[in-house]
């Protein structure tokens, strides 16, 4: 029988500092750049929100390229949590300093993005008993092949390096990275990322961006 795990597992939320042109770039084209780093924005504020919510541990924001832009610090002054800069050359590099980071003391922790406004905080508190019952990792598929979220007792750099970050393949390659370290996983409800045109439709009663 798995031993279980203490109760506070952090959840770390990755972002960009919301500057127009340089977030949510593929909906430029469609609602220009002022109005995607508006939507970032709320998109971002909803993520935290919902991770304070969820109450399974500590919250950071950890942002690229800074922490100095005024809705970082506004966030978190807001919700009293911690700003960190990722720290790497490509995003999976990232994902895993900073798991392994929050990781080392065999608690577990739990990533998030800002893309997923249809997170909720029973998704968080689903990944973090998850990770208390022993899972090696827990996953939130995302409709369009990625994930929403990943939660990992370890972190171990083959999960993430090698990936077709932004591609339909993202999951499944996850999954097999999962299946080569023989990991046991649980997976979570599948969510819909916002990052296309396609992915706006009916957006506009969750967020007024």
């Amino acid at each position: 029988m798995a031993t279980a795990l203490p109760d506070v597992v952090p959840v770390l939320v990755f972002t960009r500092a919301p500057v127009p042109g340089q977030v949510k770039t593929r909906l430029i084209p469609v609602i220009g750049a002022e109005r995607a780093a508006g939507l970032h924005r709320a998109m971002l504020w909803r993520a935290v929100s919902t991770a304070v919510e969820a109450g399974v541990g500590p919250v950071e924001l950890w942002c690229t390229p800074t922490t100095d832009h005024p809705c970082l610090r506004k966030i978190q002054r807001e919700f009293h949590l911690d700003l960190v800069v990722q720290r790497g050359a490509d995003l999976g590099v990232r994902m895993h300093r900073a798991l392994a980071a929050r990781c080392a003391d065999g608690i577990g922790a739990v990533l998030i993005g800002s893309d997923c406004p249809f997170l909720e905080s029973a998704d968080l508190k689903r990944a973090a008993r998850g990770l208390r019952q022993g899972a090696d990792a827990v996953i939130g598929p995302a409709e369009d092949g990625g994930y929403y979220l990943i939660g990992v007792r370890r972190s171990d750099s083959n999960v993430f390096s090698g990936i077709e970050w932004g591609s339909g393949r993202v999951l499944e390659a996850t999954r097999a990275r999962f299946r080569a370290l023989g990991w046991q996983w649980r997976e979570l409800a599948a969510r819909r990322d916002v990052d296309r045109p396609g992915d706006l439709a009916g957006l506009e009663a969750l967020l007024r961006f």
